[in-house]
């Protein structure tokens, strides 16, 4: 977390309703932390490889125009949760305000209950399919899954700054093992990478020139949706009208520079064929990667990445 000192009128705040004082206690450093990590999951992991192999240098355009409406993205909401600064500020507050209840209730379901029911649990299950690999047969299906969000639950009941502690580590052990994969596969300097490989990323223009690389505008998305999810937490934030704004356009300049040596990487090591049809294509990236290692390094980047959402979310 941010350690420097704030004031009192940074620490301890009214909401705007005038009900009791609320300890604003998230700092700039656990902002960019919860960004980061509820959006880069493994099902976006999955999604940057995939469309590498779909579309190589067609792919990187998508993802710049995709970083562009992000990016407008981040500060509409910004500039929403700041007009609306009160505890649990959502899409549904926003779209209530704008026009009515009934499109709220709507928008809250689309955008937070879908999301709930089927991205974390398939979050839970890929990272249940993981540890499979890494232990076969030694485990029972879905106990570390239900584990994980048993005592995630519990931690959170805790309040803010066990939250915040919390993600601050999972983001920065993810991050870390996103960079490891992405800076060895580009190096080359643990398994060199094949001098020729049948099937490869091609990085012809065709796909740019000839505008079908708008057609994977769309999965490039996935690679940068959710930055949003710190507006609920505003009344916690210090210095929000500072800090939301900058917390969430900074994280997605790490997301996307991320995503580009993670994808960089892929396209030295896996064909075409293993990009788009492998269920799992970063498995297959650390075992081209790392070799058998590859699979500890593959777990601690879906077990953090997994972990920190589902923080994200309870909080």
């Amino acid at each position: 977390m941010n350690k420097s000192t704030a004031s009192a009128s940074d620490t301890l705040l009214p909401d705007a309703a005038g009900s009791p004082a609320v300890k604003r206690g998230l700092g700039f450093a656990t902002m960019i932390a919860i960004c980061i990590g509820v959006v880069v999951v493994q099902g976006s992991m999955v999604s940057a490889l995939q469309g590498i192999g779909f579309g190589g240098a067609g792919f990187l355009a998508a993802a710049v125009v995709a970083f562009l409406l992000a990016q407008c993205n981040a500060l509409s909401f910004a500039e929403l949760s700041l007009m609306f600064p009160r505890a649990g500020g959502t899409l549904g507050s926003y779209t209530e305000a704008a026009l009515g209840p009934f499109p709220a209730i709507v928008a809250v379901y689309a955008g937070y209950v879908v999301v709930a029911m089927f991205g974390l649990s398939a979050e839970l299950l890929l990272v249940d399919a993981v540890i499979g690999q890494l232990f076969p047969g030694m485990l029972p299906e879905m106990v570390v899954p239900l584990g994980i969000l048993a005592v995630l639950t519990l931690l959170n009941i805790l309040g803010t700054d066990v939250f915040a502690r919390l993600q601050n580590v999972f983001t920065f052990a993810m991050v870390c093992a996103l960079l490891l994969v992405g800076l060895t596969a580009v190096t080359g300097s643990a398994n060199p990478a094949p001098a020729e490989l049948a099937g490869a990323v091609q990085w012809s223009w065709d796909g740019i020139l000839d505008g079908s690389f708008l057609g994977l505008v769309a999965l490039a998305m996935w690679l940068l949706v959710g930055v949003e999810f710190i507006c609920p937490l505003i009344q916690e934030v210090r210095n929000p009208e500072r800090n939301v704004p900058r917390a969430m356009m900074l994280s997605l300049c790490l997301i996307f520079a991320i995503f580009l040596l993670f994808c960089w990487g892929a396209s030295r090591y896996l064909t075409l064929d293993t990009l788009t049809t492998s269920p799992l294509p970063y498995l297959d990236y650390v075992d081209a990667v790392f070799g058998k290692a590859g699979l500890i390094v593959a777990t601690v980047m879906a077990v953090t990445a997994t972990c920190s959402t589902v923080n994200t979310v309870l909080a």
